[in-house]
């Protein structure tokens, strides 16, 4: 038996068995290395030059941090309120706050699963409240919205696909912006669809009166979306030095201006955050070991003279890669097909004259697709707790806004100018 074939074999038993898939890449990592004969310290000098040698890792755990001090201030629920102002007062309002609520959240957290567990609770609530919606569905459409916050930058999918790739992040955060409004707007028809076939109610419509203060409530939350994008496309700040300051920003208006967030939250915040970055820590230094072993066993070589051999244009390279990203979402973590799979593709991708920054989006757009599809789908899990739903219920809920979804990212992928206007008006030149 080969190096490789160990390797894999004992990937795949040692995640089967529950083992973390960070910790089965460094394992079977390891065991490739002795099989071949190398030096099995390889596996630690990879991972010491990949993690100390990539600055923009730090702006994961900054932003973690930062999504944590929002949940556990004020911030979130001051940020409902606005929303519930600008769009509750429609048919189906709670549902357009909850798309509204995410595409103002994305600004500041980059991170789905930040957005469903945080503000997801609180609106789920609010939609639930007078049974005005079913729990199912009140769930179902928090976890279809979470996925637009890593679309919209900031976005740790993102940093990590800038990782791999080279790319620069900025231009991929720019290039999120139009597919993320897109899959917004067409997660409030299908709002408008359903509130409309089931009998949704009109919330209590908010005084327009109270626009004044419900908006100064909500400025210092609304800011930070500005301060960090104006901050780096202004050259003021690098991505990961925005991070920081989004953690510092929160933290001041939660503590000082607020003054809704105790010692004893802090202190939960940073152990919340810390528990979350040493995940992710784990995982991308598994997918480094793993990606050496990819890279001497000479993969994406293979990947890309067996895709030439067919020769694809770039639109069927696409399809496939659309459609393989998301068979992968439905069965494997989003992180794991970013660091895994992803990099034997690039090269291919390259090869077709693929723009880079085009390429991470449409890649972003299907990991986050498959944070929301069965039978893995993360988010599903996660508002089904918070909504005491099943898992079938929730699903069968979410199928609409999925297939929207998916609609939306054949729009991405077919148009490239969907992602590569914006940046083009910032000076890219791809």
């Amino acid at each position: 038996m080969s190096a490789f074939a160990i390797c894999i074999i004992t990937l795949i038993g040692l995640s089967v068995l529950g083992l973390p898939i960070g910790l089965a890449m460094i394992t079977a990592s390891i065991l490739y290395l002795a099989a071949s004969g190398q030096d099995m310290s390889l596996a630690a000098e990879q991972l010491l030059n990949g993690l100390n040698g990539s600055y923009v890792l730090l702006a994961v755990p900054l932003f973690i941090f930062s999504a944590a001090l929002m949940n556990a201030g004020s911030m979130t629920d001051r940020l409902l309120r606005f929303c519930n102002l600008l769009v509750g007062r429609f048919r189906g309002g709670l549902g357009h706050v909850n798309v509204v609520q995410s595409v103002i959240f994305s600004g500041m957290s980059g991170s789905a699963i930040a957005d469903a567990a945080g503000s997801g609770k609180l609106i789920i609530d609010m939609m639930r409240r007078g049974n005005a919606y079913t729990a199912s569905y009140a769930a179902a459409i928090t976890a279809a919205t979470a996925v637009i916050g890593p679309i919209i930058p900031p976005s740790i999918p993102m940093v990590l696909y800038a990782l791999i790739s080279d790319a620069s992040i900025g231009y991929l955060f720019l290039g999120g912006v139009i597919p993320g409004l897109l899959m917004a707007t067409a997660q409030m028809g299908v709002n408008t669809w359903m509130a409309h076939r089931h009998g949704f109610p009109i919330a209590e419509r908010v005084p327009l009166r109270e626009l004044p203060r419900l908006t100064w409530d909500a400025l210092p939350a609304l800011l930070m979306p500005v301060i960090l994008l104006g901050g780096i496309y202004g050259g003021v700040m690098t991505p990961t030095e925005a991070a920081a300051v989004a953690a510092a920003y929160a933290f001041l208006v939660a503590a000082l201006l607020y003054r809704s967030l105790s010692l004893r939250e802090a202190y939960g915040t940073v152990l919340e955050s810390a528990r979350s970055t040493a995940a992710i820590g784990m995982l991308i230094a598994g997918a480094l070991a793993f990606n050496y072993v990819v890279a001497s066993e000479n993969i994406p070589t293979t990947v890309r003279s067996l895709l030439a051999g067919y020769e694809l244009s770039q639109w069927q390279f696409l399809l496939a890669v659309n459609i393989l990203l998301l068979v992968l979402g439905c069965l494997l973590e989003g992180s794991t097909i970013l660091l895994v799979v992803v990099p034997v593709l690039i090269p291919t991708a390259q090869a077709l004259g693929i723009d880079m920054v085009h390429f991470g989006v449409v890649v972003v757009v299907n990991i986050m697709i498959g944070l929301v599809t069965p039978p893995y789908g993360l988010l599903l899990f996660i508002v089904a707790k918070l909504s005491d739903s099943s898992i079938g219920a929730v699903t069968r809920d979410s199928l609409p806004f999925i297939l929207v979804m998916i609609v939306s990212l054949a729009a991405i992928t077919a148009i490239p100018d969907l992602v590569l206007w914006l940046p083009r008006q910032f000076g890219y030149q791809g």
